[in-house]
C-alpha cells in the first residue's frame, strides 16, 4: 500500500513537470496570484459515438489547459485557482476508455485532474455560461484518435426541386387593380426561390420557365421529369371577385373521383379538365390553376405533397395570413406516372389591394421565398430520397442541456452551415434530448 502511495505521488510530481513545460505559459516555479477560487460542484460522464464527454459544473468561471500524454496514454486538465471536495471523480465509473480519474492540488491554488486511458485520444475542451438552470461549465471532450475520420461518398447527388412559375407568353394568369400580371410575380418569386434553395447544400433548384414565355401543362411535367425532380413546386396568385379575399393556401392532390374512363378521355384530350371536374367544387376560380393541379395528379405522390404542404404551409404563415389553414386536396384522378411529389403554392390574392401591394415588394417576395425554401429543407431533413446528402450522416447525436450548434459543429469537425442544412436547423434554439444528424463531409 505505501509503495503504491509513492507511486502515484511520484506519477502527480512528474506529470506536474512535463505539464509545465508542454502548456505555453506555465511555470512549474511560478505561483498563482490570489483570488476567488472556483469550486467543482460535480461531474458528469456521457458517452457518444467516437468519443467520451465530462462536463464539469463549476461556481464560477475559471482558467483552464488540457494536454495528452503517451506511454502510457493519459490526460492532464489543470484548472486555476479551483479546488474540488476529496473522492469526486470516484463519482465517474470507469469505462472502455477512462480506466481511472486522479486529482490533486497543483501550484498551490490549482486544481489537475488526471485520467488514466486504455488508448490514445485527441482532448478538446470548451466552457459554457449559464443557462438556464445549469451554471458556468467545463466540457471536456475525450476523441477517440482510431475513429475513421476519412470522407464518406463525395458522389451523394443533392435532391432536385422542380420550380414552375404559373402562367406565362400569352397567357397572363390573374391581373391585379394596379396592373399586375400573375404570370410576372410568380416568375419574379421563382427565381429568388431558385437562388435560395441553391444556397442551401444538399438541394438544387431548376426553373421549369425561365423568362416571360408560354408553356403547355404537359411540357412543364416534362422539363421536371426530364431533370429528374423530387419535388414539383407551382407558383400562382389568386384572384377572386370579392376583393376583400387574402391569403395564402396550398393544394396537394387527392384520389377522389378517379375511374378509369376518365384517363381514357384525357388520353384522347389533353384539355379535359373542364370536362372532368364540371361537377366538382375546388374552391379555385381560376381556370389554369385547375389544369395545373389535375396535371400536378400525372405525378403527384399523395402522402408526401400533403406533408411537403404542411411544412411549408407552417412556414408561410410567418410570413402571409393563410387563407386555408390546412393543405387542400381536390378530386384529381391519379394516373401511373413517374413518382414526383407535387403541391401548387397560391402565394396571395391578387384582386386583394393590399397583398397586390405585397406580390409586388422584392421585401416581400424574398420572404416568401425564404419560408417556402424553410418548408422544403424541414422536409428533406426528414425524408431525403436515398442516395442524397441530405439523406447521409455520419452518426446520430443527442443534445445535451449545454449544446449550442456551433459547438456539436466543432465536437464533430463539421461545417456549422451544414449541420444546419442537413437538420433544417433555422433557428440556434436546441432541445436537451434532441436527436440530431451529424452530415458527411
Amino acid at each position: 500500500m505505501e509503495n503504491n502511495r509513492r507511486n502515484f505521488l511520484k506519477s502527480v510530481a512528474g506529470l506536474s513537470t512535463l505539464a509545465a513545460s508542454a502548456v505555453p505559459g506555465i511555470s512549474s516555479a511560478a505561483k498563482s496570484k490570489a483570488g476567488p477560487v472556483a469550486q467543482v460542484k460535480d461531474i458528469r460522464l456521457s458517452k457518444n459515438k467516437g468519443y467520451v464527454r465530462l462536463v464539469f459544473d463549476l461556481d464560477g468561471i475559471a482558467d483552464h489547459s488540457i494536454f495528452a500524454l503517451h506511454a502510457p496514454e493519459r490526460v492532464v486538465l489543470d484548472i486555476k485557482k479551483a479546488n474540488m471536495q476529496h473522492g469526486m471523480v470516484d463519482r465517474v465509473q470507469a469505462n472502455s476508455l477512462i480506466k481511472s480519474i486522479r486529482s490533486g492540488e497543483r501550484n498551490g491554488d490549482d486544481l489537475r485532474v488526471v485520467f488514466d486511458l486504455s488508448k490514445g485520444v485527441t482532448p478538446r475542451s470548451f466552457l459554457l455560461a449559464p443557462s438556464g438552470q445549469s451554471g458556468h461549465r467545463l466540457v471536456i471532450d475525450l476523441h477517440d484518435n482510431k475513429k475513421t475520420s476519412t470522407v464518406k461518398s463525395t458522389n451523394k447527388r443533392d435532391v432536385i426541386i422542380a420550380i414552375d412559375a404559373g402562367h406565362g407568353g400569352r397567357d397572363p394568369g390573374a391581373t391585379g387593380r394596379a396592373g399586375t400580371h400573375e404570370k410576372l410575380v410568380t416568375l419574379q418569386i421563382a427565381k429568388r426561390l431558385e437562388k435560395q434553395i441553391n444556397q442551401q447544400r444538399g438541394m438544387k433548384a431548376i426553373l421549369v420557365r425561365k423568362n416571360d414565355r408560354y408553356m403547355r401543362l404537359r411540357d412543364r411535367i416534362a422539363k421536371a421529369r426530364d431533370n429528374h425532380a423530387d419535388m414539383m413546386i407551382s407558383l400562382h396568385a389568386d384572384s377572386y371577385p370579392d376583393p376583400r379575399a387574402r391569403g395564402s393556401s396550398i393544394y396537394a392532390l387527392s384520389v377522389d373521383g378517379a375511374s378509369s374512363e376518365t384517363a381514357r378521355m384525357l388520353a384522347d384530350k389533353e384539355n379535359a379538365a373542364d370536362q372532368l371536374f364540371g361537377d366538382v367544387n375546388l374552391a379555385v376560380e381560376d381556370q389554369m390553376v385547375k389544369e395545373v393541379l389535375f396535371d400536378l395528379s400525372l405525378t403527384g405522390t399523395i402522402e408526401s405533397s400533403l406533408d411537403i404542404g404542411g411544412e411549408i404551409l407552417n412556414q408561410i404563415k410567418t410570413v402571409n395570413r393563410v387563407h386555408k389553414k390546412q393543405v387542400q386536396q381536390a378530386g384529381f384522378a391519379v394516373l401511373k406516372a413517374p413518382n414526383i411529389p407535387s403541391i401548387l403554392i397560391e402565394t396571395a390574392f391578387l384582386s386583394n389591394p393590399r397583398e397586390e401591394k405585397n406580390l409586388r415588394s422584392a421585401t416581400h417576395q424574398q420572404k416568401v421565398a425564404k419560408a417556402i425554401t424553410r418548408g422544403v429543407g424541414k422536409y428533406f431533413a426528414r425524408k431525403a430520397p436515398p442516395g442524397t446528402w441530405l439523406a447521409s450522416s455520419e452518426c446520430d447525436y443527442a443534445v445535451c442541456s449545454e449544446d449550442s450548434i456551433a459547438t456539436i459543429a466543432n465536437q464533430h469537425n463539421v461545417n456549422e452551415t451544414d449541420l444546419r442544412a442537413r437538420n433544417a436547423l433555422y433557428a440556434d434554439n436546441l432541445l436537451a434530448g434532441q436527436v440530431i444528424k451529424i452530415p458527411v463531409s
